[in-house]
């Protein structure tokens, strides 16, 4: 059954009066919805996925870098927390150039991380608490130091020549290199080529220098990399995050992009990545990505970094079913301001569209400022954290938790350019600090090393936050992140509507942005103020499934129950309420 509501709004001095239905002729109505929404007993329809940055999360050994048996040594509290399954960031074999990005060897696993023996033993022991494994996989490009490249650029009539992207220049001579192919730019500033003075030809690389982009028009690519998803199926992850896919294809005759107004931050115009991304033969590889993994029980899981332009394109990488179940939500990921008005544009734009795709929801990642500074105002930033949790956790949709999330933990840029790790950092600075500020180590507790090394230096400084951010200071303070996220990750596996029930948009109220989460008999009323004025709504009692709301969980204060007639909500406030 499909709710349909019309709203009128009234406000009086700071308060706002929500009246539903009484004048519902002359007050618009909410985006039409889907008929029905998919369901199934996959797993991870109903996981939770937490994303580890695996050189900051643990040290097990003393080094200052987190490790495999640092990670296995934290299962427990990933268990209590609430996770179902955890998707690691690479760690195969690397040079390091982009932090296990650039790989050189795909059926692997780093020495800085440990062996395969560890990482098989990771995967036992998370299986013990019920926690799946989902690896990185890398599938746009390779290191420069991978085996495969180094043959390639051996010379021009080797037979991995063509598993790259080889060009000759423009205006190229027996003595002159002459100019790039065309004019494409890498993601991190200046020219996608790169010349190679042994054979005369340049490389194609979407991201850095190391990171030579495969060439998916090569059958022999494809079966390579079919054969990595085989070798670490069988040895028990459960899926797979796949990385940069948009990006797999380039227009074959080479035409010039087109250039947009103004510089980025290393200098360069701004160009449109009309023939490097989102090519019709992207989707080809990912129903043969899905036709490998599928081949395996226990129902795994893809994941793909899909920064689509608009929900629409997004929902394409669902294909008919044979595509990919979670594709990452970055329209909702990367609002970046509290705004109502915008969640519920997005949020029915995804509940209506055609494809009835589960959603895959984030706010933070190793790639992005963390959500307790995009999101905060400088003030209120604890009160806004906490109503971020409600919204990751209680829509419609797989969430996907980045470590220290639930702590608060903040972005910390280096403050010098000579304590940069990130090459990115290094070519941007000062427009561009790169990405070390979010990937700093986990903050176990208030201890130089903050639980995370017993180094006297980890890799990256630990934040001064951490003296008051960290799991054992707030898992004794009942009004911690910490405990709000683990109150609601709790919620999600107890109710039967935020498991399993359809969200439908309430009104349309200029600061407030309420859902509900409705399955049967069981109706879970959401509800957001996202100002930092107090809110009142009124409800008619024949507008909603009952007449009184019981807290679920509060933000702030609340009584035992809620009159739908006059609901407080203070700046910033998240109520989760049960209608009965």
């Amino acid at each position: 059954m499909h709710w349909t509501k019309s709203f009128v709004t009234a406000i009086t001095g700071c308060a706002l009066s929500i009246s539903i239905g009484a004048l519902a002729q002359t007050a618009p109505s909410p985006t039409p919805l889907a008929q029905s929404q998919p369901t199934g007993p996959e797993w991870w329809r109903h996981a939770v996925i937490y994303e580890i940055y695996p050189r900051s999360f643990q040290d097990s050994d003393g080094d200052g870098i987190g490790d495999i048996k640092g990670i296995t040594t934290r299962l427990d509290y990933l268990h209590d927390l609430g996770i179902d399954a955890i998707w690691i960031t690479p760690m195969y074999p690397s040079p390091g150039i982009d932090y296990g990005y650039d790989i050189s060897d795909y059926s692997a696993i780093d020495p800085l991380y440990g062996s395969m023996a560890d990482f098989d033993n990771l995967v036992a022991e998370a299986k013990k608490r019920d926690i799946r494994v989902i690896m990185d996989f890398v599938i746009n490009h390779t290191s420069d130091q991978h085996k495969w490249f180094l043959e390639s650029r051996s010379s021009r009539d080797n037979p991995k020549r063509d598993w790259y992207i080889w060009r000759d220049g423009k205006g190229e001579t027996a003595t002159e290199k002459g100019q790039p192919p065309n004019n494409w730019q890498s993601w991190f500033g200046r020219s996608a080529w790169q010349w190679d003075e042994k054979t005369r030809q340049y490389y194609y690389h979407y991201f850095y220098v190391q990171q030579p982009d495969l060439n998916w028009r090569n059958p022999e690519v494809h079966k390579a990399m079919d054969g990595v998803l085989d070798f670490w199926m069988k040895r028990g992850v459960s899926g797979f995050r796949i990385d940069a896919v948009s990006r797999l294809y380039e227009d074959p005759d080479l035409h010039d992009d087109p250039y947009l107004p103004g510089h980025n931050a290393y200098g360069d115009r701004n160009i449109q990545h009309k023939y490097t991304d989102d090519l019709p033969e992207v989707h080809d590889v990912l129903r043969e990505v899905r036709r490998v993994v599928d081949k395996y029980p226990g129902d795994p899981v893809l994941v793909t970094e899909a920064d689509e332009p608009n929900v629409q394109a997004l929902t394409k990488m669902y294909g008919n079913g044979d595509e990919v179940q979670l594709p990452m939500d970055f329209q909702i990921a990367d609002i970046n301001k509290l705004s109502a008005p915008r969640f519920r544009e997005l949020f029915n734009e995804i509940e209506s569209n055609l494809a009835h795709g589960q959603p895959e929801y984030f706010f933070s990642n190793h790639d992005q400022p963390r959500q307790w500074d995009r999101y905060g105002d400088g003030v209120h930033n604890d009160q806004i954290a906490k109503l971020m949790a409600v919204l990751e956790l209680t829509t419609r949709g797989t969430p996907q938790m980045y470590y220290g999330e639930e702590l608060g933990m903040r972005t910390t840029d280096p403050t010098r350019v000579e304590d940069v790790h990130d090459p990115i950092g290094k070519l941007g600075w000062p427009k561009e600090k790169g990405r070390d500020g979010e990937r700093t180590p986990m903050q176990w507790d208030s201890s130089s090393g903050a639980g995370f090394t017993a180094a006297p230096k980890a890799w990256l400084p630990i934040p001064p936050s951490a003296s008051k951010y960290n799991v054992s200071a707030e898992s004794k303070d009942p009004d911690s992140i910490f405990n709000a996220y683990k109150r609601l990750l709790a919620l999600r596996k107890t109710e039967p509507a935020l498991r399993d029930g359809e969200q439908i948009t309430v009104g349309n109220d200029p600061d407030v942005f309420a859902y509900l989460r409705k399955t049967g008999d069981e109706s879970v009323l959401v509800l957001l103020n996202m100002s930092d004025r107090e809110r009142t709504l009124s409800f008619k009692p024949e507008d909603l499934p009952g007449s009184k709301l019981t807290p679920l969980y509060s933000s702030a204060p609340a009584p035992t129950s809620i009159s739908p007639a006059h609901v407080a909500l203070p700046p910033f406030a998240a109520v989760v309420t049960k209608v009965q």
